[in-house]
């Protein structure tokens, strides 16, 4: 009876364990940059929030930009001036991101992984649904850092704002306040509880995020400017560069007109700069 006793307790607490050891496993660190120039300082943090060893690598995936050369070369050059580390490059296609299995291997063990500009439903199209997006991914489960402009940022969140607008519009892109407006669509998924939009300030995007916010006020939406970043690890948010963060979640009694009028109250809205911090909702 004892004997019986003392292996169910042994069972129950190699069951407790094991999921204690799961909970304790710590992803990676997302490195999200909002578009434009990135200084040095910028650059540096993300070569520190990487923690690259002598032996580790970074990879530059450039399937966003229609110039995928130059862009490589360029985000080569500003990291090679922050660390030693090696540099590889992959401009996978649709069937590559599949099939190649050498290049979504090099992905997997990445401890940098690094999206260039462009158009992210560019970037999508080649990666959803892939071994690569899977590698992606496995790689940030075990301590990659996950980084990206522009469109690289779009991407990181599981809904994403493609950039289009929904219906015949006038040439002012977005002049509206209104639900339904916005054209998403499914991206990487490493933020599921935000929504990111880039080159936010110096483009005045407030009606876009707004728009989004009234389709999806379960989520927190972030506008990040340009040559500015998120560093997300777990829950925490550091913001890091020259401009700001603008961060909005939680209105109360949304409402819509018949002409898809957006109506809300009371949400909480933030500006944060550098060094400041902030939790994902």
């Amino acid at each position: 009876m004892k004997s019986t006793l003392l292996k169910k307790y042994v069972l129950i607490w190699a069951f407790v364990c094991t999921g204690l050891c799961a909970f304790a496993q710590h992803p990676g660190s997302l490195f999200i940059i909002g578009g434009g120039d990135r200084s040095a300082a910028l650059m540096e943090d993300l070569v520190q929030t990487a923690h690259l060893a002598p032996s580790d690598y970074m990879v530059i995936l450039p399937m966003a930009t229609s110039i995928p050369e130059e862009s490589v070369a360029y985000i080569s050059g500003q990291l090679s001036e922050h660390c030693k580390n090696p540099i590889r490059s992959f401009n996978f296609t649709k069937a590559q991101a599949n099939d190649n299995q050498a290049w979504i291997d090099s992905v997997k063990n990445a401890r940098l992984i690094y999206i260039t500009g462009g158009d992210q439903n560019k970037f999508m199209e080649v990666v959803r649904g892939t071994k690569l997006y899977h590698a992606m991914h496995d790689a940030y489960r075990h301590g990659a850092t996950i980084s990206g402009t522009s469109a690289g940022a779009a991407v990181m969140s599981q809904i994403m704002i493609t950039g289009a607008q929904k219906g015949k519009r006038d040439a002012d892109s977005f002049n509206q306040i209104e639900t339904d407006n916005v054209v998403t669509s499914e991206g990487m998924g490493f933020l599921t509880r935000a929504i990111v939009d880039q080159h936010f300030i110096i483009r005045s995007r407030y009606n876009r995020l707004l728009s989004t916010l009234s389709d999806h006020p379960d989520k927190m939406v972030i506008g990040i400017d340009e040559g500015t970043a998120i560093i997300v690890k777990g829950n925490q948010v550091r913001v890091a560069g020259k401009s700001q963060v603008v961060v909005v979640s939680g209105p109360k009694s949304m409402q819509v007109s018949d002409k898809n009028k957006a109506a809300f109250k009371q949400a909480k809205l933030s500006l944060y700069t550098n060094g400041q911090h902030f939790k994902l909702k």
